[in-house]
């Protein structure tokens, strides 16, 4: 239980820390929350708990796959509010475009696993 709530607030934490960050310097906030930390502490409990390389290996190929679609948002989002879209319309249409990379990304890597 008690690891349970370690790896809960430490997560919590860096989205946290991020936002504080941003608030200051949207150039450093942006820059800790590019970083893989979250997928990082997420290999590194999954080792943790199951010694599985197989399967740690296999979550850092997906995240690699799934980072690509994930772009979308960050590409569209900005160029979205800067035409004058406002602010929940941008967020909801980069998230749809998101969502739609997502999918795609899914079905190919389903057509291509025997």
């Amino acid at each position: 239980m008690i690891y349970t709530i370690l790896k809960l607030c430490l997560s919590a934490g860096i989205v946290y820390a991020v936002s504080e960050i941003a608030k200051r310097s949207v150039v450093w906030g942006g820059f800790v929350a590019s970083l893989p930390i979250l997928s990082l502490l997420a290999i590194g409990w999954l080792y943790f708990e199951t010694r599985d390389v197989e399967r740690i290996a296999g979550l850092s190929m997906n995240i690699f796959w799934l980072v690509l679609p994930s772009l979308l948002f960050f590409v569209l989002f900005p160029m979205l509010l800067r035409n004058g879209v406002a602010f929940w319309w941008s967020l909801l249409l980069a998230i749809a475009a998101t969502s739609a990379g997502y999918a795609i990304i899914l079905l190919m890597q389903r057509k291509a696993l025997p």
